[in-house]
């Protein structure tokens, strides 16, 4: 277990009969140890708790997942348009920092949908809060009353900017996703380059422009059965890369 990278995953704050949980869906653990092979490294919402920078140097690797919960809107300007808008205040004072300080660090990210929001939030990008009431936009949400091999099937194809990143990983144009999502990228981060667009134009895919480390971010869910999913396994396995090299590295590092 010693040469495993080291992968953060950090939690959600959650109430379990009237008690607070810090929880990390099973499909996001099972990603790190199968897809990525991996050490999962599950980080509690402590917030400023934390020493960010020192956390970060002790990680090979920050996975940054989705959640039922909505980043706050304060985060990027704006005010709350639901009210009943599920959040988690520990999260975001958890997340937003730690992205922050993992890409100035060059510690290989992957953010996954309330990730990849996160990831936009945290560099100055705003999110729309209810896609399907944008005029324009396709409904993105859980198909709901349906087993979960459906609500996680494809639901929409992407198209893949010719060159980038993605495209590099993939070698494809074009490919399937499902959609789980109430909000998404509006105004997109500075330093945030478009991997991916919906058919209706909303961004799926982003990478950190001049990144020292491997940096992406997507809207859907590439950890659902992620061994099973040729296109899930190539992000995976360039997310394990950056991280094993970050981990031989740290290996090698001489005693303070």
């Amino acid at each position: 277990m010693s040469g495993r990278p080291l992968i953060g995953i950090p939690a959600c704050v959650k109430e379990v009969d009237g008690l607070p949980f810090h929880a990390v869906g099973e499909k996001y653990i099972t990603a790190v140890s199968d897809a990525v092979g991996g050490l999962p490294w599950l980080i509690p919402a402590l917030g400023s708790f934390y020493d960010i920078p020192d956390l970060v140097a002790r990680m090979d690797g920050l996975l940054v997942t989705g959640s039922r919960s909505n980043v706050e809107p304060h985060h990027y300007g704006r005010t709350l348009e639901r009210a009943e808008s599920p959040h988690d205040p520990s999260r975001d004072a958890t997340t937003l920092p730690l992205i922050r300080e993992a890409l100035a660090q060059g510690l290989p990210v992957f953010a996954i949908c309330r990730g990849l929001q996160e990831l936009n939030v945290a560099l100055g990008g705003t999110l729309h809060q209810q896609v399907h009431q944008v005029e324009g936009k396709l409904d993105h949400r859980m198909v709901q009353d349906v087993p979960y091999e459906e609500a996680y099937g494809p639901r929409h194809p992407i198209a893949i900017t010719p060159g980038g990143v993605l495209h590099r990983l993939l070698g494809q144009t074009e490919v399937q996703v499902n959609s789980l999502h109430w909000q998404a990228i509006d105004r997109l981060a500075e330093g945030l380059m478009v991997e991916a667009v919906a058919p209706d134009g909303l961004i799926e895919a982003v990478s950190v422009a001049g990144a020292r480390g491997f940096a992406l971010g997507v809207q859907w869910h590439p950890e659902y059965r992620a061994t099973e999913n040729p296109v899930s396994m190539a992000m995976f396995r360039a997310f394990a890369e950056a991280a094993e090299a970050r981990a031989r590295r740290r290996r090698t590092r001489p005693a303070a």
